[in-house]
């Protein structure tokens, strides 16, 4: 079995990986994850999935590399993480009640092929009190997510409705991502 590798340290998309009943290694790559402010939210997550996956396969040129990234667009403007409580809590009040879309690239690479794609998804929030916004942002989940929330987890009591792929908003579109690596040839047990 060809080795494979998720080229990210979060825990979300290395439980959804673990879901899949895949075998794979973690190698985060800690790449420069700034962006030209022309490009669109579609270029970006998918230039910023290729970096970190380039950066891991440069290292294991043997494997089938999978990079991700995921950003969250409001009002035209990406919210990237949070790099505080006073910024996650701004970002909240931004959401709250409206839609926004959260954009997950994806890249995979091995030495025969490789491959880029996006998922978009609209999330809509719940009109959200001063109490909810500062107990989330609080609670110190929001400050390592996109948009300074996580739908899988407590932030799950902001979000009203989504229209898309759900498991794209929590960081990885597993079903377009094991069609992607079964396209690519890797040898899924299934």
């Amino acid at each position: 079995m060809q080795n494979l590798i998720l080229a990210s340290s979060s825990p979300r998309r290395k439980e959804l990986l673990e879901n899949l009943r895949l075998s794979f290694a973690i190698s985060s790559s800690d790449v420069d994850e700034s962006f030209e402010p022309h490009l669109s939210p579609e270029e970006v997550v998918k230039e910023l999935a290729s970096r970190k996956a380039r950066v891991v396969f440069k290292e294991n040129p043997e494997a089938f590399v999978i990079g991700a990234d995921t950003i969250v667009v409001a009002n035209g403007q990406i919210l990237g993480k949070p790099a505080n409580e006073a910024e996650a809590i701004s970002m909240l009040r931004k959401l709250s009640g409206t839609k926004h879309e959260v954009y997950t690239g994806v890249a995979i690479i091995s030495s025969e092929s490789s491959t880029q794609f996006y998922e978009k998804t609209e999330v809509w929030f719940w009109e959200l009190t001063d109490e909810e916004i500062n107990f989330y942002a609080q609670s110190g989940e929001p400050l390592d997510k996109a948009g300074a929330y996580g739908i899988q987890g407590l932030g799950s009591m902001l979000v009203k409705k989504i229209n898309g792929d759900y498991f794209a908003v929590v960081g990885l579109p597993v079903a377009r991502t094991v069609r992607e690596l079964k396209r690519l040839g890797y040898p899924l047990p299934y």
